[in-house]
């Protein structure tokens, strides 16, 4: 598989210093008819650039369809609606969609036309098969009015994949969330303490993990089983699949995606690949051997947890934020003197790399409603959005708050909670109040994953988690190829062979770990695979990946 290089890129070019006046024509650089947007000027700064701090100069309303989370349901009083009125000069028009309905609901809306000027939280694929309705404004058209946004596609070396985002139009109808650095998160908690009694160090590998576990085994004799795993709810253990792939030249689990792998020159099927065999046949030797527990395959999270808590087990798939959960859980456990790490991913056949997915640098953007171009005020949207979701300065307030209010911040830049909020355990104590539940900010509405400069994603990160991102961000990110930009007639007839072959693999992708289907029928399972379209599937793919390139 070819390789870009580690997924911090950075090109030598210095910041953009775009303003109105250099760019009355309207259309980006790359975008498509020049349009005429002088109507549309209402609240729009003249000199609003990277740096600037945006402040409609009048007071505007935007249609904003909100994604409203039961963890901490909307409030008008919210200390961040309070002050993107007073010190933006903006308000809006709410289309209010619990988070159980967002995704149908989001695409009703904006098929119908419906959809209010503002779509936040929305994957690029969430809406390609949205966009010849002409219902989402092609924003690749207006990239002269989003200065920070290109800002950091450039700063950052993301140019290349953002083109690939592009429809067979040319167009793009998604501002994705941008990533200074990948952010991968999962891979696999131990209980440390019995990896340090038995004088193991962390893997370095998949095979001397495989050769510490029955080591534990064998020093825990009352372990039916030293690893189990979760995420397993709609494919096998998903999470540590994904984790695992890279490493062995593949993709899997949540990576799965569109089902086809980059070798370099071309697209294959990834399920049928030698790749995903390797990774298959790794995990089912860990089953095979009893290192692996089979239930980890098709449990539900909370019986593995309770593996991992009341001590039955020595391993489970972990990530950041649940490893607390699983200390927690240890500790109302009685087991006070347990010890977890959550481990680097270790390498594999395929050397030390992440999958094109876990080292991805885009996450999860926002869409624009075509119907915006109509308003007098579209320009002062824009440039809204290109400071909320992407200027240093607007993620900041979305995460942190307000300096003084919710935070304080120390001469090196350092961000504290004030004393009375917390979010997440970074402040715990009596009485708190919470930065999303009471205040509105770090909301997936209003700042786009967990920031996006790589200060700001680990600003609210714990000192282990900070060193298990940089560890990760030592490796090699999978090269993803070029974009496959589809037309209607392509993606209605990929996307029912993409479903009937996914059905397929990961059918078996379980029977064969699992043992239940023996590994050396692997070739009469290719061939069902062929039966069910796979040949057809990768031909319209690399047709539509040669167009674009």
């Amino acid at each position: 598989m070819k390789i870009r290089n580690k997924a911090v890129a950075a090109s030598a070019a210095a910041a953009l210093a775009v303003t109105l006046a250099a760019c009355s024509s309207g259309a980006g650089a790359e975008g498509g008819d020049p349009a005429d947007l002088s109507g549309k000027m209402k609240g729009a700064m003249e000199d609003y650039g990277v740096g600037t701090s945006f402040k409609a100069t009048e007071p505007v309303k935007f249609g904003l369809m909100y994604r409203d989370h039961p963890n901490y349901p909307f409030k008008a009083d919210w200390s961040i609606v309070k002050h993107l009125e007073e010190d933006r000069n903006v308000t809006f028009d709410y289309q209010s969609v619990p988070l159980a309905d967002w995704q149908q609901k989001r695409s009703l809306l904006i098929s119908s036309g419906d959809a209010a000027d503002i779509i936040p939280s929305t994957y690029i694929a969430d809406v390609e098969t949205l966009t010849a309705g002409g219902a989402l404004l092609p924003v690749s058209d207006y990239l002269d009015y989003l200065p920070n946004f290109m800002d950091k596609i450039e700063k950052w070396g993301l140019q290349d994949d953002l083109d690939r985002t592009r429809g067979d139009d040319g167009k793009f109808y998604v501002l994705p969330g941008l990533h200074e650095q990948p952010r991968p998160q999962y891979s696999i908690a131990i209980r440390k303490d019995w990896w340090d009694a038995a004088g193991l160090e962390d893997p370095k590998t998949w095979d001397e993990f495989k050769e510490q576990l029955q080591v534990i085994k064998e020093q825990h004799p009352e372990l039916q089983y030293p690893y189990t795993e979760r995420w397993s709810i709609n494919g096998p253990m998903e999470a540590t699949l994904q984790a695992a792939a890279g490493n062995f030249g593949t993709e899997a689990g949540w990576g799965y995606g569109d089902g086809v792998t980059w070798n370099g020159s071309e697209f294959e099927y990834t399920g049928a690949s030698e790749e995903y065999k390797d990774l298959v046949t790794y995990f089912h030797s860990l089953v095979a051997d009893g290192l692996l527990d089979p239930e980890g395959l098709t449990q539900e999270d909370d019986p593995a947890k309770a593996k991992l808590t009341t001590g039955r087990v020595a391993a489970l798939g972990a990530n950041d934020q649940e490893i607390n959960a699983y200390r927690t859980g240890l500790q109302e456990a009685g087991n006070t003197d347990a010890v977890l790490k959550q481990i680097v991913v270790p390498a594999g056949p395929a050397g030390d790399r992440m999958d094109a997915t876990t080292g991805a640098q885009f996450e999860s953007g926002v869409a624009i409603a075509s119907k915006a171009l109509d308003r007098d005020d579209f320009v002062a949207l824009l440039q809204y959005v290109d400071w909320q979701y992407f200027s240093d300065e607007g993620l900041e307030f979305a995460k942190w708050g307000v300096e003084g209010e919710t935070f304080t911040k120390d001469a090196d830049g350092t961000r504290q909670l004030a004393a009375d909020v917390d979010w997440n355990g970074l402040n715990p104590g009596e009485d708190r109040k919470l930065l999303n539940t009471d205040f509105g900010f770090y909301n997936g509405v209003w700042v786009l994953a967990h920031g996006s400069t790589a200060d700001l994603v680990q600003s609210t990160l714990a000192p282990e988690a900070v060193e298990f991102l940089e560890a990760m961000n030592e490796k090699e990110v999978a090269d993803p190829g070029p974009g496959i930009p589809m037309d209607e007639l392509e993606r209605e007839e990929s996307a029912l062979l993409r479903t009937n072959l996914q059905d397929v693999v990961m059918t078996n992708t379980a029977r064969f770990i699992l043992g239940e289907r023996p590994l050396d029928q692997w070739d009469a399972y290719v061939a069902e695979l062929q039966a069910a379209g796979m040949d057809r599937y990768v031909e319209i793919v690399n047709g539509a990946a040669e167009r674009a390139q």
